[in-house]
């Protein structure tokens, strides 16, 4: 039995006297007033948010996202990188040169479809010229060659009600020179959507593009996209059948399907109408904006190469003069339909990225990736 009276306890919440004291850096028990036993971080007041051990988290998730230009955007110094927090799910660079993020909204669309015509028109244009308006203009020249509209209006001259004696002949004719060289220069077409993607693509990703490299991949995928782009002319012109409406939503719902293929290579009809239904406003706005374009320089490019072959007549070929001016006017008018086409391949690239990007982490150097 000890003599020494008992020890009194401690009072509810103060340190116990008994316990062993928390022991500082260098094995010294530090020095100076305790916390409580009770105190919790974060404080509920009087520290700076972030001062903790995990400085600069954010204390309730789901705290709003702010970009660059928008109130409460992360300011980077110079040479620095901007930093800041992103939807869960979303690593990504708010100021990837492909990629939109989510919540840029048309402006950040828009603004990147514009920065990759910038980059890359010095290499775009030359691959387009060659794979998209000489095959155009082939295509417009062959259909003069056989064009039977001057033998027709000889052969109706006595009884325009009647058909011409040729009619049937002559359709077949025009068709399969048509339908046949639109085929074989859509394998070409199909080159240059391919080369064109891999220089916009890997120019944003900051990687190392040529006019011979570009072509060397369009080759290589050509083939490829050439089969599945044929498949959707198919529904596409079914669908114009069923009373044109039905044309217009397959138009639209396989507007990605492209890029699918180059990008993943698997399953591009499908994944693009996945695409449509899973973010239908966003997609149509963003495909309408091309279609636009592609309407409005199309429609003028046609109108000038129409009104300017008027002068020569309708058999503009039977003469060395007559010929040598139709042949320049077609070429300043598929010349004119160069930008539509430029426009529409941006545009899909462009939208396409957006569209990984609500899917999943992605920008320009994955991208470029993919594409090899």
């Amino acid at each position: 039995m000890s003599d020494q009276p008992p020890q009194a306890a401690p009072p509810p919440g103060g340190p116990d006297p008994s316990a062993t004291p928390p022991v500082g850096p260098g094995g010294a028990a530090p020095t100076g007033p305790q916390q409580p036993q009770e105190w919790v971080f974060p404080p509920t007041g009087g520290y700076p948010a972030g001062s903790g051990p995990y400085g600069g988290q954010p204390w309730y998730p789901g705290a709003p996202v702010a970009y660059p230009g928008q109130p409460g955007a992360p300011v980077a110094y110079p040479g620095q990188p901007v930093h800041g927090w992103y939807p869960p799910g979303h690593g990504l660079d708010p100021a990837d040169l492909l990629v939109t993020p989510p919540g840029a909204g048309v402006n950040g669309w828009f603004g990147r479809c514009v920065g990759a015509v910038r980059r890359g028109w010095r290499l775009l244009l030359p691959i387009l010229l060659l794979t998209q308006v000489l095959p155009a203009m082939v295509v417009s020249m062959l259909s003069l060659v056989v064009d039977p509209s001057a033998k027709w209006e000889e052969s109706m001259a006595g009884d325009p009600a009647a058909l011409p004696d040729t009619f049937l002949t002559d359709t077949v004719v025009l068709l399969s020179v048509v339908l046949g060289s639109a085929l074989v220069f859509g394998f070409v077409q199909s080159l240059g959507w391919a080369a064109g993607t891999w220089v916009v693509t890997r120019q944003a990703a900051g990687q190392p593009v040529s006019v011979g490299a570009a072509l060397s991949y369009g080759v290589r995928r050509a083939l490829g996209l050439w089969g599945w782009t044929l498949l959707m002319s198919v529904i596409i012109g079914l669908g114009v059948c069923l009373c044109v409406i039905p044309g217009i939503y397959f138009a639209f719902a396989l507007s990605m399907a492209g890029p699918v293929y180059l990008f993943e290579r698997q399953h591009p009809i499908g994944r693009s109408f996945r695409m449509f239904h899973d973010r239908l406003g966003l997609l149509l706005g963003r495909v309408a904006l091309v279609a636009a374009a592609v309407i409005v320089g199309s429609g003028a490019a046609s109108m000038v190469e129409g009104i300017g072959t008027l002068p020569f007549g309708t058999t503009p070929l039977e003469s060395p003069g007559t010929a040598v001016g139709v042949l320049v006017v077609t070429l300043v008018g598929a010349v004119l339909a160069l930008p539509t086409h430029l426009a529409q391949l941006v545009g899909l690239v462009v939208t396409y990225a957006e569209q990984r990007a609500h899917e999943g982490p992605v920008d320009s150097a994955r991208l470029a990736g993919e594409l090899d």
